[in-house]
């Protein structure tokens, strides 16, 4: 169940850069490392429903709703270009900024939520990881399923902590350049639209 290989995996997807990995980062720049640690406690509660959906086996009538995908998908579209659009306009929730206020940490914890829970691909990504590391026994299916899920999550967590520690720790050097705060604006906005764009061409 728990094996070396199961933790190999989950490690590779989860440091991959990723929207999750992209905000975090932004967060730890613009706003330091307390905000940086809710933003992947929001990356990481955002992954919850998409567990229980693959427990449930909705993540399969997700897979083959093609009405239903496509409605979550471009939520999440349009959510990572207002993303992007934050990164950019004055004032916005993402832009780094030496004078800006930070935001409570709820709304940090929300954003951070929604960017997981607006992509449709991580409940059919769940439905496919987990499987192969169960025991196969069909009573313990559902507890296995969870117990993995939760070891995922604690991993997303801790490394998404770093991200955001790494990042907070070159803050002061950012918000000291006004050259470099424009260079990171742009240059998260652009990111975003591109995953944005990414998400838009995914198929169930």
């Amino acid at each position: 169940m728990i094996s070396l290989q199961f933790l190999l995996t989950a490690f590779v997807v989860v440091v991959a850069p990723g929207t999750g990995v992209v905000y975090t980062l932004a967060i730890g720049l613009g706003q330091g490392r307390r905000a940086a640690f809710w933003a992947a406690l929001g990356c990481t509660f955002g992954i919850v429903p998409h567990l229980a959906a693959a427990v449930l086996g909705l993540a399969a009538v997700l897979h083959t709703s093609a009405l239903l995908f496509q409605l979550v998908k471009f939520a999440g579209v349009a959510y990572l270009l207002w993303l992007a659009w934050q990164a950019l306009r004055g004032g916005g929730a993402l832009r780094i900024s030496a004078d800006r206020k930070a935001p409570e940490p709820w709304a940090i914890t929300r954003r951070g939520a929604l960017i997981n829970i607006l992509n449709p691909k991580l409940s059919i990504f769940f439905l496919a990881l987990l499987p192969p590391f169960l025991s196969g026994a069909p009573e313990s299916a559902t507890a296995e399923m969870l117990l993995l899920g939760a070891v995922f999550m604690i991993m997303t967590f801790a490394v998404f902590v770093l991200y955001g520690a790494f990042a907070a720790s070159a803050r002061d050097m950012i918000l000291s350049s006004e050259r470099a705060m424009r260079w990171f604006n742009r240059s998260f906005a652009a990111i975003f639209a591109a995953l944005g764009a990414r998400l838009a061409l995914e198929r169930a």
